[in-house]
């Protein structure tokens, strides 16, 4: 089944952003709350560091807002934030009431970063703030009370499982509900929406090391005579089988879409308009050759299919589109079953 890449799946979490804007504005006016609260108190160690990490997340503020490399950002202020609340564990000052902040560490970590980076991030700092917690505690009797630590462990345990399970059913639903809508339900292909996202990204791509990239229209013909003939689901079984024909004669670095109807596309990097034009008549040719059995009757498909290559048939996903479609419609015009480029 398609799935999307990587790229596209880590350009589809606004939520982040949104998220990480929030906990700067919340951690720029509590971190000069509590620094004027420390400052009284004559815990001065920490009231500065409130005061830089304040003053560090205003400005990280500013940068996030114009960045889309959110989860690099959020590294960015989890290290530190979750620095600083070490150090105020430590501060011989702080009271045993700062270690209730190890509880928002696996809540946050998971929901900035992912599963992975925020488990490794929540036993990395509340590993660190046990062992502050054990060396500034440990010789207090009431401090050390089996119920105590106990109920501490207990809850830590279940807000890192909570968070943990919670990310991955998070991600789960996100892949999936991002394949039902870049892809197409009958054949299980990009659809075109996915084709414009991808073609976005290899465009730059080509930009950087101009490589050449080509696109091919394809569409089946007398594909209503298939419809008419033997009725709708033997329409949808011909569709089919021409996707997966399609999926075992490119590479795994091209892209085969449906574009709707019985007009397929394949997206080729690496690869000019004579090159892309072996590709499709390698695939013209195997469906020639191969016969569909649709209940119970021989029939052979053809396909015409028109080629445009980056540059010579325009510079965006439309104008390439365009360009094969007039190739398309003359190899529909003089006879069908061939490929103009």
């Amino acid at each position: 089944m398609f799935s999307p890449p990587a790229y596209q799946q880590h350009l589809a979490r606004p939520y982040r952003k949104a998220l990480l804007n929030a906990l700067l504005i919340i951690t720029f006016f509590s971190g000069l709350l509590f620094a004027w609260i420390n400052f009284g108190r004559d815990n001065f160690i920490v009231a500065v560091a409130e005061l830089v990490m304040a003053t560090y997340s205003i400005t990280l503020f500013f940068i996030v807002r114009q960045t889309q490399r959110v989860e690099f950002w959020a590294m960015a202020y989890l290290f530190p934030f979750f620095s600083i609340m070490m150090v105020a564990m430590a501060a011989p000052k702080s009271t045993v009431n700062i270690f209730i902040w190890i509880f928002l560490i696996p809540i946050v970590a998971h929901l900035l970063v992912g599963r992975i980076k925020g488990l490794g991030l929540t036993l990395l700092y509340i590993g660190i703030a046990a062992a502050i917690f054990f060396h500034r505690f440990g010789d207090d009797p009431e401090m050390m009370e089996p119920v105590i630590l106990a109920n501490i462990g207990v809850l830590t345990l279940c807000l890192i499982a909570f968070s943990h399970v919670y990310e991955i059913t998070r991600e789960q639903s996100e892949q999936r509900l991002t394949r039902q809508a870049h892809s197409d339900p009958l054949t299980q292909l990009p659809n075109r929406a996915h084709l414009q996202s991808r073609f976005d990204h290899e465009r730059l791509r080509h930009q950087r090391l101009a490589s050449p990239m080509s696109l091919v229209l394809l569409d089946l013909d007398f594909f209503k005579r298939i419809n008419d003939t033997h009725g709708h689901a033997a329409g949808d079984k011909a569709l089919q089988y021409f996707a997966n024909l399609m999926r075992t004669a490119v590479r795994q670095t091209d892209l085969v879409a449906r574009m709707g109807g019985e007009e397929f596309c394949l997206l080729l990097p690496d690869t000019n308009a004579d090159q892309a034009f072996v590709v499709a008549e390698k695939i013209r040719h195997k469906l020639a050759r191969a016969a569909l059995d649709l209940e119970g009757t021989p029939v052979t498909l053809t396909v015409s299919g028109g080629i445009a290559q980056l540059g010579a048939g325009g510079d965006t996903l439309d104008a390439l589109t365009r360009s094969a479609d007039e190739k398309l419609y003359k190899a529909k015009a003089t006879g069908r079953n061939r490929i103009m480029s």
